[in-house]
């Protein structure tokens, strides 16, 4: 049998996938599906197997089976920040530089810093972490995947603010989905477990009604799917095996539209789908020449590109 090829760029990827920090990312449909509980149960294992675990930022919103999970982790102390006169905590990320641990477990991924922290978003401060060779275990909810977003906001009438680019999951080594039925969520938040008893109800007939947790888990569902056979077409490509099915490519047309974006991520969103390689393409008309396209739609044009 004939030896696959490698090409030197492959072989170079490979040696330095042996090297790099391990990125693990778990995803949920929607708050309580148990992603902090999971990780803080891989924490326990890791740490029993005597590995050098730190929690870098936890949050258990006063659950108490999350909160047990605690219990003998060791927590990096958070960094106490004055803006506008208001006290705030972030993250400590020189500390946990500083620590140097072999893995460190960071939650709310999708969160944003107060201004003049380190960097914008928490998600960057993970970059910063991996790139010190710091293994790192985080987690999401799918409503703050970049692409998603407006998907997520069609079916439930909530636009988040906060967002994780798609890139970011590509930097993942694993994607693990944490899941828990439709009755199992709604009866978890009537108990109290996911929010305080008196924003039970207004959860119950808004975020958390079925129809809308039925998509967020077929969404969720889908999402793992589709980074599982794009890491899986990546590992074909670096190993020099032939490709698992015909590639297929994806155009996507853009102008200045301000639906131009939304566009652009469903075109990315298919083309992670298929594990195809995709092209966004532009036609100048006329109408938006040079000289003759009005300022706000080439200020839009500009931005979209």
């Amino acid at each position: 049998m004939a030896e696959a090829k490698v090409s030197p760029d492959a072989l170079l990827a490979r040696l330095k996938e042996k090297d790099r920090a391990r990125l693990r990312i778990y995803i949920g449909a929607a708050p309580g599906v148990g992603k902090t509980y999971a990780m803080l149960r891989e924490a326990h294992a890791l740490r029993s197997r005597d590995l050098d675990v730190v929690i870098g930022l936890i949050e258990t919103y006063g659950r108490q089976d999350t909160d047990a999970q605690l219990q003998d982790l060791e927590l990096i102390p958070r960094k106490v920040v004055d803006y506008r006169g208001a006290t705030m905590e972030e993250m400590d990320v020189e500390a946990i530089l500083a620590r140097t641990p072999q893995i460190v477990v960071v939650d709310e991924l999708a969160h944003t810093n107060v201004p003049g922290s380190r960097h914008e978003k928490r998600y960057e401060d993970v970059l910063d972490i991996l790139n010190a060779g710091i293994h790192v275990m985080t987690a999401v909810n799918i409503q703050h995947l970049e692409t998603l977003n407006d998907a997520v906001a069609r079916v439930t009438g909530v636009r988040v603010r906060e967002t994780v680019p798609d890139t970011f999951l590509d930097r993942a080594d694993e994607v693990i989905n944490v899941d828990a039925t439709v009755e199992e969520l709604r009866t978890r938040l009537r108990q109290g477990k996911i929010y305080k008893p008196e924003k039970v109800e207004q959860a119950l007939t808004n975020f958390f009604r079925k129809g809308n947790l039925s998509t967020l888990r077929e969404l969720a569902l889908r999402a793992v799917a589709d980074e599982v056979g794009e890491k899986a077409a990546s590992y074909r490509e670096r190993e020099g095996l032939e490709p698992a099915l015909i590639p297929e490519r994806v155009m996507v047309c853009m102008s200045s539209n301000a639906l131009a974006p939304r566009v652009l991520r469903t075109g990315a969103r298919i083309a992670g789908r298929l594990g195809a390689k995709w092209y966004a393409v532009y036609v100048e008309t006329p109408k938006e020449r040079p000289g003759r396209i009005g300022p706000p739609d080439a200020e839009a044009l500009q931005q979209n590109i």
